[in-house]
């Protein structure tokens, strides 16, 4: 048993979401999107060296000395599956721990529309689900992985780096990779996975050119691509795919985005007004004529409008839904305006703070 496991046990029962170790710090965790203090001691950075190392194999510790960082994922029956990340700071060693729970949640649960669950249901195309950090990307991702798996005799090759979600085999094969253990780049992987008879690739994080490049091209060629950018709209998620090529590729680029664009889902997790819980809010734009022209002819800034215009096909504005969360008494004035596109619609109300309590640890 690793001595980290019982503070990671806490982080499940308190029902918080990650984990910080920091020397000179007590353990803080994230509850309801908010960080809150343990009433642990403070740890030496050699407690924090010790607990982190723990989970580390010779290579690892190896590669985290040589640049600094690491990712990781572990697993701790009966618990939950934590994806780690090990850096090096002014302070010392430190870490973050995430927690990803056992079970996958489906999509109605998760807050989503059918609309969202269609995406999914795609033969074809590119898939994008965007947010800030903490915006539960990968959950949702998870999420409409099992719903293919559940409905379709599919193979699906995820590239992830960690692993997160472990997906069972139901009515579709999975082959999950995690990069640094089975491949060596997200790039490469994604060249070795087109000649492993996908319908369905997964790219955990598009960082770089190469990889958008690749993904792009795979969802032109007929296979079902999903991915995640940190944006928060639908109209920034265009604009950041085009600008990450030099200017004299950026209109072919727009010309296949256009045709090869399936849908993206840009969503924010808000703290629910009556509890700790967190709720989904998301905008959603799909492929219609209008909307591939406008992303051929460069003009993103008018994609707002077509998604307002094509609420019949499901398509939603982010501030819309935050309405209706505000409406419904879901969520508060203050995480509206936290969240929103445009904070000026929710400042016609009072806003109220609640309070952070302190966790016993």
């Amino acid at each position: 048993m690793a001595k980290i496991d019982q503070l990671l046990t806490i982080v499940r029962s308190a029902g918080a979401t990650d984990l910080h170790l920091s020397p000179g710090s007590v353990p803080i965790i994230r509850v309801a999107g908010q960080l809150q203090k343990t009433r642990h001691r403070h740890l030496t950075e050699e407690e924090v060296r010790q607990l982190a190392f723990e989970l580390l194999s010779d290579e690892q510790i190896r590669r985290f000395e040589k640049g600094g960082d690491i990712d990781l994922a572990y697993g701790l029956p009966g618990v939950a599956r934590f994806r780690i990340n090990i850096y090096r700071s002014q302070s010392g060693v430190s870490a973050a721990f995430r927690l990803i729970p056992d079970d996958i949640p489906d999509l109605v649960s998760l807050g989503f529309s059918e609309a969202v669950a269609q995406l999914a249901e795609s033969k074809s195309g590119l898939v994008l689900v965007t947010g800030p950090t903490n915006s539960g990307k990968s959950t949702t991702l998870a999420a409409m992985l099992d719903h293919i798996n559940t409905r379709f005799a599919r193979h699906i090759v995820t590239i992830e780096d960690p692993i997160e979600y472990v997906h069972n085999n139901k009515n579709s094969l999975i082959s999950q990779r995690q990069v640094g253990l089975h491949a060596e780049s997200f790039p490469s992987a994604l060249r070795a996975a087109l000649r492993e008879d996908p319908d369905v690739v997964l790219v955990g994080e598009m960082r770089d050119t190469e990889t958008i490049s690749l993904a792009v091209t795979a969802a032109e060629v007929g296979l079902l691509v999903m991915g995640t950018l940190h944006t928060v709209t639908a109209a920034a998620t265009v604009d950041r795919i085009v600008d990450v090529f030099p200017p004299s590729q950026q209109a072919q680029v727009r010309i296949m985005l256009a045709d090869s664009l399936t849908g993206i889902v840009s969503q924010q997790l808000l703290r629910r007004a009556e509890s700790r819980d967190r709720v989904v809010a998301f905008e959603l734009l799909r492929r219609t004529t209008s909307v591939s022209t406008l992303i051929r002819e460069g003009k993103s800034y008018q994609i707002p409008t077509a998604i307002q215009t094509g609420r019949k096909y499901g398509m939603q504005l982010l501030d819309n839904h935050l309405r209706e969360l505000l409406d419904a008494g879901i969520i508060t004035v203050a995480e509206a305006i936290r969240c929103a596109s445009d904070p000026g619609r929710f400042v016609d109300r009072s806003v109220v703070e609640e309070p952070v309590a302190e966790v016993t640890a």
